[in-house]
């Protein structure tokens, strides 16, 4: 039969085809077809001779064609079929479809959607037909007819899309019937349908079904709903990660980990290509992601932002056109998420409003982890983006070549968190991926070299971190290194000494490594550039400590403790310590030529030898003797000779330059030092080993310096030839050679007093003679002194760094303030006989300290080990402390009245000075600074003591101290101390925890203060107002507090009507008539503009959060807003404000800063009730209403403040023609004329501006009466006229009185100046006209 009807459909007509199978039963063709399918046979051929004889023209035919289609296609997904067949019956039936009529098509379609629907499919091959049968629907003209009405085919498609969408998808289809759209011609309208239905689709599948069903949604999205085919998978991944998060940060024990982590991460990487792929096919998609990101920065971040999306737009940064708007998007999105963060830390108001999302900076530091499963295309953007953000964000370069480097405390600042996160990335980027080490390297190091006149200190730790992560790992990088050396006598000192101390670890390492940089630092040591001599000597300080000769000492007190630890090579395997011993010789053989060079070569070779000697202490030979005989060139060795000091041949004058060639103090400092610390660490072993050795070295540089030390004492100014009458100006060679021979005696004297009190074991006879060396130090300095005040006055305030060390003065501190022990008693009291001595002991430590906040180190030794100063730090504390708490300044200056600050004070500014430096270099130890201060401390209740509980122990010392101040009489009340109190006590106050009693015991003592006392002293008012502020900001919003001092400002300065009494409320006594303006005042605006500013930043925020809801629309059918408590607190914020402002408004201030401030705050006012109004605006869209507070605050804001500001105006435009007349009597004196013009045209360039922003303001009201159908204007005034209309008589009046005025000038001043003055008075008419 099958061969019948092939045979047939061969003939040219279709006649006999279609009457035999016309005779032929459905049953029995359905059989034929079927049988013929299984076996594999003609199927095609059949299938073709059967269309051939069912034309769609007979109703009949098409009838049959119809069956034959239902039984093909489930003949096809019976899964009977071979795959050629099923694929050949597939083509058939699709080249056919287009002939049928429409309703066989719809009755067609809908079989499908309903096996779809139930889940009948097999194997879903059929599905490939949906689309052609879809399509040629919606191409048929005629309406057809279903059970409600007519539908044109396009009409008809719609509703069966509709269908197939709402119902229910079997999860193994979901994935062919998304490709299946991408065939069919379809609507937005309907896109948005598909798209929809297969992203609710998404939870409900395998995730690694996922990958290929949004490469299919991507194809569809050229279709369009780009926006939300992107929206939906970025949220649905950004939930899934925080359900892994929240899994894995769960109980361990719970096996219930839905997705292991690896497989999450590939599924992600491979979405993500697939993206990048689709937008650089399609750039719309590319820019509907930024717009996405972008709308988000607005609103709440952490809503749009989350990890899965920050790594798509790292490696969207791989298409060229998107890559800089992308990382621009990134780094913004950073450094305002830092900005916000720090915004909500400072501010108790924010934190009760807004909770506290994930930062951006911990999301991009998620990325790097995840990017660990091989996402190679987020690297480059990743390497890329930290870069850009060291790059943008590292300290900036400022005046006098000196860089802003900060330090960890203060990078609280976004700028430089935004730095640091830039490094982190850089360093766990390098940690992760082997393939880009190499590359960050370089980066790293050609912005080192390159970037030489800017600081580079960030790059710098940089590299340090990621030599000892991995020294081994860099060998093979060693040449890019050794290239780097090359340029080392090119670089500024800093930077050489920053790259040498980071490529440290390596040295140990690499041979060649060590041996090409020993060869640069050779030839940089005759470089003619001094800087390049420094690099040079820091070069060789450094290999000579890190290189151990066998036998020195454990370096326990190392600084840097990068020992070999790290790098898991035994160093002495190929280079033994003999090898070590000979090269160390050779650089110091290499460093005595240095001994000849300039003094700043001469100063670093000193300061470097004591660091050497600690940590490696074989070399002590050779180093005392290079010392011994650099000495011996300056030493006077007649023992009855006086001085003791060649000095003239440490100055040299070369041409008409005078300089420093031998730094002779600090030789003397090295000297002295290194011979302390061989008595206390080497001796004591050798004694035990009993070997003779010559150390001849030793006797002979002791013996030298109690020689020096007793010249000294004899040597009178004169024998230095340096007394009263020597000239010491600048300006001379005479002058600057006395004024170097100075500095060295003094510098002298200094070692000299530490030496003899290091060895004078408390004898009597010894600290008489530290006593000597110190007023010879004193004559000099007074002598320096006296010159310098009749000199310059720049001189006057310059003064020397002490030499002596920081250990040294804490030593002496102790003994001369905290010694009981009786066997001393009599000693001491040489020393404590001395005010002076004590004064100036105090002012060292003070010098000491103030380094370390400028530097970040002292000078001396161990002036740049972290620890060692931190615990000297403490010690000094601790005596300061004590001293001053003890003996109050009140006592000790009733007893002597004499020059300069007392001992007490001195110790109060050290206070001041180490608690500000502490908070700066030393946050994380803190616990352990407070609890050395604390003296009674018992060693068993460590751990329960808390900082804020040790802190709050000093602050009531301070506190005690400044309450006996205030009670004092007004004439003893010490400025400066109740100054230096208050700031200890806002550095303190900074360590209390803002939730503890502590702190609002603290707080309302503040408070107390403020309201209790009047003093009359600026300074005093504006530290204590400062603290009430910054203590009162962390506990609720200080409007109400401002309200308060408003009212008491506008008490005592008066109303700007001074017909009217105002009634004084004395809420703050310190608020007086000396204080209450400029001081006070200024405070208070200050204060309110960080009020407004917060307020700024909510609205904002819940403008963003609007247009999210309005884009979302949900909000719509949300019954309570979800903003109301924010939106509430905004307005109560601002009606407290209006009540501020409403009081100063009418205050008589003084014309300058005040006026100023208070106009432009004013005008920030009316600006950001603006945008209140405009945030209305936008709710009213979503069919919410205006609250009724909102209608309160616009009530009040034009009663109580509008019609104020219009009389402030004048008032301050009346003040202002008064004193132009007043310039204008003094017309003798023309440049005083010209300065009141000035200061008049600055002071009233605000006015506009607060004009504009007031009817901005009222713009904007009535466009929210029209829309809210409120009226809000019926409590405006409407605002003054300022239409210039020339009223007549009044030009006449001013027309004549300028004659008469012209006449009299013209007449003082002769004829010449008549011309110009006419002009100018046609100019003004013309104007007026």
């Amino acid at each position: 039969m099958d061969q019948k009807i092939i045979s047939l459909a061969a003939e040219k007509t279709a006649d006999k085809l279609q009457k035999f199978l016309q005779n032929l039963k459905e049953d029995d063709l359905a059989n034929l077809l079927q049988n013929q399918a299984v076996k594999g046979k003609a199927a095609g051929a059949l299938l073709r001779g059967i269309f051939k004889g069912s034309p769609c023209s007979e109703e009949a035919g098409a009838l049959r064609r119809r069956n034959i289609y239902t039984l093909c296609i489930q003949l096809v997904e019976s899964g009977d079929l071979q795959k050629e067949v099923a694929s050949e019956i597939i083509g058939l039936l699709m080249l056919e479809a287009h002939n049928f009529p429409g309703p066989l098509l719809v009755e067609l379609a809908s079989e499908f959607i309903d096996a779809v629907r139930e889940g009948s499919l097999v194997n879903g091959k059929s599905l490939e037909l949906l689309p052609i049968i879809l399509t040629a629907l919606a191409a048929k003209k005629e309406n057809l007819t279903d059970g409600k009405g007519e539908l044109s085919g396009e009409e008809y498609k719609k509703q069966l899309i509709n269908t197939l969408c709402s119902g229910r998808w079997d999860q193994q289809y979901v994935i062919q019937l998304t490709s299946m759209f991408k065939d069919v011609p379809l609507t937005a309208e309907e896109v948005e349908f598909v798209v929809e239905k297969v992203l609710k689709m998404f939870p409900k599948l395998n995730l690694q079904e996922i990958p290929p069903l949004v490469y299919q949604l991507l194809i569809l999205s050229s279709k369009g709903s780009r926006k939300r085919v992107l929206e939906g998978i970025m949220a649905f991944f950004n939930e899934l990660d925080k359900q892994h998060n929240e899994e894995q940060s769960g109980d361990e024990l719970l096996d219930l980990v839905t997705v292991p982590s690896g497989e999450l991460r590939h599924v992600e990487g491979t979405i993500i290509l697939h993206i990048v792929f689709a937008i650089k096919l399609d750039r719309d998609l590319g820019r509907e992601l930024l717009k996405h990101v972008k709308t988000g920065q607005h609103g709440d971040s952490s809503k749009n932002l989350c990890p899965f999306t920050i790594a798509l737009m790292l490696s969207v940064t791989r298409i060229q056109r998107f890559a800089e708007q992308v990382f621009d998007l990134l780094k913004t999105s950073v450094v305002k998420s830092f900005k916000d963060l720090q915004l909500l830390q400072g501010s108790k108001f924010l934190q009760n409003l807004v909770s506290h999302k994930s930062c951006v900076s911990t999301m991009i530091l998620e990325v790097v982890k995840n990017s660990v499963h091989s996402w190679d295309h987020v690297t480059q953007g990743l390497v890329e983006l930290g870069f850009i953000l060291m790059d943008s964000y590292g300290p900036k370069k400022i005046l006098e070549g000196k860089a802003v480097e900060i330090s960890s405390g203060l990078s609280r600042v976004p700028v430089h968190q935004a730095c640091k996160l830039g490094a982190s990335i850089l360093l766990e980027t390098f940690k992760i991926h082997e393939m880009i080490r190499q590359e960050i390297l370089e980066q790293v190091l050609n912005r080192v070299v390159t970037k030489a006149s800017s600081p580079i200190s960030h790059f710098l730790d940089l590299l340090s971190s990621i030599i000892m992560y991995a020294p081994l790992v860099l060998q093979s990088c060693s040449s890019k290194i050794i290239e780097t050396f090359d340029y080392l006598s090119f670089l500024p000192f800093q930077t050489v000494q920053g790259l040498l101390k980071a490529v440290q670890p390596l040295l140990k390492v690499s041979m060649s490594m060590r041996d090409s940089l020993i060869l640069v630092l050779r030839k940089a040591m005759f470089a003619s550039p001094l800087d390049a001599r420094k690099s040079a000597v820091a070069g060789f300080l450094l290999l000579l400590k890190n290189f151990k000769v066998l036998g020195s000492l454990s370096s326990s007190q190392c600084s840097q403790s990068i020992g070999v630890s790290q790098v898991h090579v035994d160093v002495h395997s190929r280079y033994n310590s003999v090898a070590n011993e000979t090269f160390c010789l050779e650089i110091i053989d290499s460093l005595r030529r240095c001994l000849g060079q300039q003094a700043d070569v001469r100063i670093m070779l000193y300061e470097g030898f004591y660091d050497v000697l600690r940590r490696n202490s074989q070399l002590v030979n050779s180093i005392m003797q290079t010392l011994l005989s650099q000495l011996k060139q300056f030493y006077e060795p007649k023992p009855d000779l006086l001085p003791p000091l060649k000095l003239e041949a440490c100055i040299v004058t070369q041409g008409d330059q005078t300089f420093l060639q031998e730094p002779l103090a600090h030789l003397l400092c090295c000297i002295q030092h290194c011979l302390a610390w061989y008595k206390s660490r080497v001796m004591p072993l050798q004694q035990e080993e009993e070997e003779e050795e010559e150390e001849g070295f030793y006797q002979e540089l002791d013996d030298m310096l109690e020689s020096i030390t007793n010249r000294v004492i004899k040597s009178e100014l004169e024998d230095f030839e340096l007394d009263k009458s020597s000239d010491f100006s600048q300006t001379t060679d005479i002058g600057i050679r006395n004024n170097f021979c100075a500095l060295l005696v003094m510098g002298v004297c200094e070692i000299l007093i530490e030496y003899n009190f290091s060895i004078s074991n408390f004898s009597k006879n010894k600290f008489e003679e530290v006593l000597s060396l110190f007023m010879c130090y004193k004559k000099l300095s007074d002598v320096l002194k006296e010159k310098a005040s009749k000199g310059k006055a720049k001189m006057a305030n310059k003064t020397n760094d002490s030499l002596l060390s920081m250990k040294f003065v804490s030593d002496l501190l102790t003994a001369l303030f905290r010694d009981s022990t009786q066997s001393h008693e009599e000693s001491l009291s040489v020393l404590r006989s001395s005010n002076e001595f004590m004064r100036y002991a105090v002012s060292v430590a003070l010098q000491k300290v103030q380094q370390l906040k400028e530097a970040g180190h002292v000078s001396g030794p161990d002036g740049q080990n972290p620890d060692k100063v931190f615990q000297n730090l403490c010690d000094i504390t601790r005596v300061l402390l004590w001293r001053y708490t003890s003996i109050p300044t009140s006592v000790e200056e009733s007893g002597k009245k004499e020059k300069g600050k007392s001992i007490s004070l001195l110790c109060l500014e050290g206070l001041q000075k180490i608690f500000d430096a502490v908070q700066q270099f030393y946050q994380p130890k803190i616990w352990q600074f407070l609890r050395a201060l604390d003296v009674t401390d018992n060693e068993g209740e460590e751990a329960e003591v808390s900082v804020t509980q040790r802190a709050t122990f000093q602050i009531r010392q301070f506190q005690r101290s400044l309450l006996n101040l205030l009670s004092s009489q007004e004439e003893d009340f010490n400025s400066k101390e109740a100054l230096l109190l208050v700031s200890v006590l806002s550095s303190l106050s900074k360590l209390l925890e803002p939730s503890s009693p502590q702190f609002l015991q603290m707080l309302s003592w503040t408070s107390k203060i403020c309201k209790e006392n009047s003093l009359e002293d600026a300074s005093f008012c504006k530290g204590l107002m400062n603290l009430l502020f910054s203590l009162h900001v962390l506990y609720k919003s200080p409007v109400s507090l401002l309200r308060d001092l408003s009212q008491d400002i506008h008490g005592q300065l008066g109303d700007i009507d001074q017909d009217i009494e105002v009634e004084k409320t004395n809420h703050f006594a310190m608020v007086n008539l000396r204080t209450a303006a400029p001081t006070v005042c200024l405070l208070v605006l200050s204060q309110a503009e960080k009020v407004l500013e917060e307020v700024d930043w909510l609205i904002t925020k819940l403008k963003g959060q609007v247009s999210q809801e309005i884009i979302s629309e949900e909000a719509s059918s949300q019954a309570v807003p979800p903003n109301h408590p924010i939106e509430k607190a905004i307005i109560i914020q601002l009606g407290t404000l209006l009540t501020f402002f409403h009081e100063l408004v009418q205050t008589a201030l003084p014309s300058g800063s005040c006026v100023d401030t208070l106009l432009k705050d004013l005008c920030k006012m009316y600006t950001i009730l603006t945008a209140l109004v405009k945030y209305y605006l936008q709710v009213c869209r979503s069919s919410r209403g205006i609250p009724k507070n909102m209608e309160k605050l616009v009530k009040l804001s034009g009663s109580h403040l509008t019609p104020l500001c219009y009389s402030f105006i004048s008032y301050v435009q009346n003040k202002k023609s008064n004193s132009l007349k007043s310039a204008g009597e003094k017309k003798e004196k023309t440049a005083a004329v010209g300065t009141a013009v000035a200061k008049v045209l600055r002071e009233t360039k605000p006015i506009p501006n607060l004009i504009f922003a007031i009817e901005q303001y009222e713009k904007f009201l009535i466009h929210l009466s029209k829309r809210s159908k409120v009226n809000l204007m019926q409590h405006m005034k409407l605002s003054t006229s300022r239409d210039f209309k020339i009223r007549g008589n009044i030009l006449d009046m001013v027309l004549q009185e300028e004659e008469e005025n012209e006449e009299g000038t013209a007449s003082e001043l002769g004829g010449q100046n008549e011309e110009p003055a006419k002009k100018k008075r046609k100019k003004e008419t013309k104007c007026l006209s």
